[in-house]
Parts: C-alpha cells; sequence; structure tokens
C-alpha cells in the first residue's frame, strides 16, 4: 500500500469517528429537546411549594470544601442560609486554607468553637478545631490538616447529622430554590435515586449580592463567554441523555448531593485523585452493579448552581488540563468495568463511549488538525477529504453549540435578548477556529501528565463573585 492510499485510509477513519459523535450528539439534542419540552410544561412553582411541605422531604448536610476560598465564601455562604428548604446544616471544611479562609468565616458569621463528637465513618487527615455560628446556628466549620478536596469532604461526612449530604464548592452561589430542585428526584423516587447533580452556569458578567443573584447580564470577555457556551452543551446535551438510562459518570463538585449511607458504603471520596467527584460517582456506580441495587443516580437540568469562571487562558489551561487528567485516570483506575457485562450499560455503553469520545477523543481531534493542513499540501486527492473533515469538525462543534444556546434559552429564558444570542452564535461559530484547538491541546496536557503520574493540580486564582468583584 503507497503513501497515498494510507493517507486516505487514515482519513476516512477520522472522518468516520468525527461522523460518529456527531450523529451520537443529534441523538442526543433529541433526547435532550424532548425531556426540556416536558419540563416546560410543568408548573415548577406549585411542584415546589408540594415538596417543601411533604412531611418527607429529607434533611440535608451542606458540605463547603474550602481551600483558600476568602474572596467568594461569604458571598457562597450566604446564598447557602438563604436557600428556601426545611431541613438542613451546612458546614464549611477549612481544609488547612493559607489564606483568611477561616477567619473571614469566624469574623463574618460570629463563631464560637465548639467540641461534638465526630464519628469516623471514612478515616481522615486530623480535625484541629470546629466552630458554630451564633448567628446561624446551622451553620459550622472544620478546621483541619490539608489533605485535598476529597479528604476535606470526607471529614464533613463524618460530622453530618442528615442521611443525605450537598458538596458545593465554596466560589459557588445558589438560587434559594437550588436544593429544593436537586433534591426533587430523590423525593419523587422515595430514596431510589442515591445521587443527583445539578446543572452548573457560570456567574461571571452577574450582578451578585449578598449571596443572591440580583440581575443577570452577560460577560463581555469571549474566553468566558465560550465557557458559558461549552458549558452549555455539555449540561444541555450530553448529561441529559446519559441521565435517561443511568449511565452518567460525572455529576459536577460544584453542586451534586449523594445518600451519606450509600457513599460511606462505597468508600467515599478517594483521596489523592485529581477528579474526586468523578472518581466517587464511578464508585457508586460500581457499588450499586455490586450489590445487584437498582437505585439510580440522576441528572437535574434546570440551571441551579452559578460558579465563577476562569478569565484567563492561563487559569483556564491549568482547569482543562486537571479535568482531562481526572477523567482518564478515574477511568484507568476502573478499566476492569470497560465492556464488562457484570456491570450493564454502565460497563456496555457508558465506559466506552467516555474512554473512545471523551477520554482520547483529543487524540483523534488532533489528528483531524493534522490530516487538514497536512492534505493541502500533499496534492488535489486529499483536499475532497480534508474539506468533508473541516465540515464534520465545524458541525460537531460549533452548530450544536449554538443549538445549546438556543434550548438554554427557550427552556430558562436566559440570554433571550436577540442581540445577546446573536453575539453568542457567532462567538460560537467560531469556536472551532480558536477556541477548541485551544483545549484540544489542554486535554492532551491531562493525558501526557497522566501518564507521567503527575498531580499538580495547579493553582485556581478567584476572583470571588460578590458586588464589585465580578468580571465582566
Amino acid at each position: 500500500m503507497d503513501w497515498q492510499s494510507i493517507g486516505l485510509v487514515l482519513g476516512w477513519i477520522i472522518l468516520i469517528y468525527v461522523l460518529s459523535i456527531t450523529l451520537f450528539y443529534i441523538l442526543m439534542m433529541a433526547f435532550a429537546y424532548q425531556a426540556l419540552a416536558k419540563r416546560k410544561l410543568l408548573d415548577d412553582e406549585m411542584l415546589d411549594d408540594d415538596l417543601r411541605t411533604n412531611l418527607f422531604t429529607k434533611p440535608v448536610s451542606i458540605l463547603v470544601p474550602a481551600y483558600n476560598e476568602e474572596a467568594g465564601i461569604v458571598e457562597s455562604l450566604h446564598s447557602l442560609i438563604n436557600l428556601r428548604y426545611p431541613e438542613s446544616e451546612i458546614i464549611v471544611i477549612d481544609d488547612g486554607s493559607k489564606d483568611s479562609t477561616a477567619e473571614t468565616v469566624i469574623e463574618a458569621f460570629s463563631m464560637k468553637r465548639i467540641y461534638p463528637t465526630i464519628v469516623q465513618h471514612i478515616e481522615t487527615k486530623k480535625v484541629n478545631k470546629v466552630y458554630q455560628s451564633k448567628l446561624h446556628p446551622k451553620v459550622f466549620m472544620i478546621m483541619k490538616e490539608n489533605g485535598g478536596k476529597a479528604d476535606a469532604l470526607n471529614t464533613g461526612i463524618n460530622l453530618a447529622r442528615y442521611p443525605y449530604f450537598c458538596s458545593i464548592d465554596g466560589d459557588s452561589i445558589l438560587d434559594e430554590n437550588s436544593l429544593l430542585k436537586v433534591m426533587r428526584p430523590i423525593i419523587a423516587s422515595d430514596g431510589k435515586v442515591v445521587a443527583a447533580g445539578g446543572n452548573v452556569r457560570i456567574a461571571n458578567g452577574n450582578d451578585i449580592h449578598f449571596g443572591s443573584l440580583v440581575e443577570r447580564q452577560l460577560t463581555r470577555r469571549p474566553v468566558v463567554m465560550m465557557q458559558i457556551i461549552e458549558y452549555l452543551r455539555a449540561f444541555m446535551l450530553g448529561r441529559i441523555f446519559l441521565s435517561r438510562f443511568n449511565m452518567v459518570l460525572i455529576i459536577s463538585g460544584a453542586f451534586s448531593v449523594f445518600s451519606k449511607r450509600t457513599v460511606i458504603a462505597a468508600g467515599g471520596y478517594t483521596p489523592g485523585v485529581i477528579g474526586e467527584d468523578m472518581e466517587l460517582v464511578v464508585k457508586v456506580h460500581e457499588y450499586l452493579r455490586r450489590t445487584n441495587s437498582d437505585e439510580r443516580i440522576e441528572f437535574v437540568p434546570e440551571p441551579v448552581c452559578w460558579t465563577e469562571a476562569p478569565t484567563t487562558l492561563r487559569v483556564l489551561r491549568r482547569q482543562r488540563r486537571r479535568w482531562s487528567q481526572g477523567l482518564i485516570e478515574s477511568l484507568w483506575r476502573h478499566k476492569h468495568m470497560t465492556l464488562n457485562p457484570k456491570y450493564g450499560r454502565i460497563g456496555l455503553f457508558a465506559f466506552p463511549y467516555f474512554w473512545l469520545f471523551e477520554a482520547l477523543g483529543a487524540v483523534v481531534e488532533l489528528g483531524g488538525y493534522i490530516y487538514i493542513i497536512v492534505s493541502f499540501f500533499l496534492g488535489t486527492l486529499y483536499v475532497e477529504m480534508a474539506l468533508m473533515l473541516m465540515l464534520a469538525l465545524i458541525l460537531y462543534g460549533s452548530i450544536f453549540s449554538s443549538f445549546s444556546l438556543l434550548l438554554e434559552a427557550w427552556t430558562t429564558k436566559n440570554y433571550t435578548r436577540p442581540r445577546t444570542i446573536l453575539a453568542m452564535v457567532l462567538l460560537a461559530l467560531s469556536e472551532t477556529f480558536w477556541y477548541r484547538p485551544l483545549t484540544l491541546f489542554w486535554r492532551l496536557e491531562g493525558i501526557y501528565n497522566f501518564m507521567r503520574k503527575n498531580h499538580d493540580w495547579g493553582r485556581m486564582e478567584r476572583q470571588g463573585l460578590g458586588r464589585g468583584k465580578t468580571q465582566k
């Protein structure tokens, strides 16, 4: 076989791969539209009122792991205190912060030291002190030795009094009905749903005051706008579809709820891994299949959690590199589940999908970009294939992003101004030419770091989400 034939074969392999992803996204689009159309017909206010008066509403412990989060921790805690939920407690876990996170919380909420009994369901680093707010008695703070986010969450689980716990990042803001919405599938299923992930939106550009979203505004930074579009595609399409078939392997650590009993039985969060949120979800799935349980994990599509996005390419690179490494690390740690019928559709469908299209997709995509560039220098025989591949990549990235944006505007009434929609659609159409190549190389860096066993998280710089701090 000559080099010309080899080039054509490689071109067809890459094209078929990209078209397969495109067809899969079309299928996800159809399911997302169907699911959201049904939800749009429901009266959310009436459902929320019914849940609040339901005697079987489950009490929840809200865990807030915090490491160097002084910039946004107070606003985040105010949003949690303002939640409309019948019974909850808030536990901040200061994981040996080197800034003034603990002092900021103690001063803002008039904390006093207490001496509770902590049951060691899961082994953790040493707890130094525990505080309780005099202003809001349901707010607690643990000061502990640094052990990472997973260890901090395990410490919070040990102190938590309630049967369900909600984990939320220290830089996130919740709407007042957020906890009620993410608990809805758990309450409606009478406990058959053991974990639920909330929809996450980017808060940059919004006017936030005392933990409440005062006014929704669109940021003017292209890098942040592209992240908004990217989040919409991931949450509005992928996770709605996977949730429909109980195949969700990722629910955001920024906002998720778990059954405390199930998590303890599964071994809790795993310290020392990059993606502790995905690792826990996979462990819970494995535990449920091992015990032949019919319990499930769901994703809630309403936009219920607002988080701060990186505003510079330098910080964004660290985040995406870490996400990529965390994904492939969890898949590798549980590789025995891949194509294993013992784990049902998780092993037969979810794991192959994440391996082929999420973890290793960056490698094939890079091959596609290289093929397009090289083809234009090797003669006319390759140009037609290169053009087809380029169109497929544009459809895969930009068109689906635009659809996700329109779906968001239709279902939630966010980004409904014609000028806003036009600006974001035009930006989405440019994704293939600048933003996607950048994230592609960052994902490849994550794979490289995994192969080198490099566990450096990289410093995530926060601006804070309070009034006057949010970057426009």
